[in-house]
């Protein structure tokens, strides 16, 4: 299997549960270690980060993009980074279902975008099933956030720090707590 088909494969919802899909998630998380590694272990600058980021997603963040690493990932290609999005310290992308961060998001530490779900029963826990994650434009994540798989959260939202997000979020809305639920409209 190709990185291609595999992201044309999760794309539609369907079970990572194939011996070829496992050996592509494997070599993939493999490569992603390897460029997390170096890009958590010693200090670069923006020109550098963009040029690491780029070598593990596949594609260029947008323009005026900024991180404070460390960052990890598991998987690296299915992170899509719009314009002036600033991520900072300690995140965690399980990017394999698609993590799409729309122009001007601001991500606080430590949050966590989950897009992989594990089965209920004892037979099919260990398969997993992939959804994306997509923030609209202006959105701002909060400090120890976790954001998890088929979450969309609309236009100039906040996710308030801490917060689990287990369903949708409207454009113009402030959401916290766990599971996260309306707080008040902006």
């Amino acid at each position: 299997m190709t990185l291609q088909e595999f992201l044309d494969y999760v794309k539609t919802g369907r079970p990572l549960d194939t011996p070829e899909i496992y050996r592509l998630m494997d070599d993939m998380s493999e490569e992603a270690r390897r460029v997390t590694f170096r890009l958590n272990s010693a200090y670069h600058d923006q020109k550098e980060i963009n040029a690491l980021l780029t070598e593990l997603t596949g594609r260029a963040p947008g323009r005026g993009f900024k991180m404070f690493p460390p960052m990890y990932t598991d998987f690296g290609k299915n992170i899509h980074i719009g314009d002036d999005v600033f991520i900072n310290a300690c995140c965690q992308f399980q990017d394999h279902g698609g993590v799409y961060i729309g122009d001007r998001c601001q991500i606080g530490h430590n949050v966590v975008f989950a897009t992989l779900n594990h089965g209920l029963s004892a037979e099919t826990r260990r398969t997993m099933t992939p959804a994306p994650i997509r923030l609209g434009k202006n959105v701002w994540v909060g400090s120890h956030s976790t954001i998890l798989p088929g979450v969309t959260i609309g236009d100039n939202a906040i996710i308030a720090a801490g917060a689990v997000v287990t369903r949708d979020v409207p454009a113009d809305t402030v959401v916290g707590g766990v599971p996260a639920r309306e707080l008040k409209k902006i």
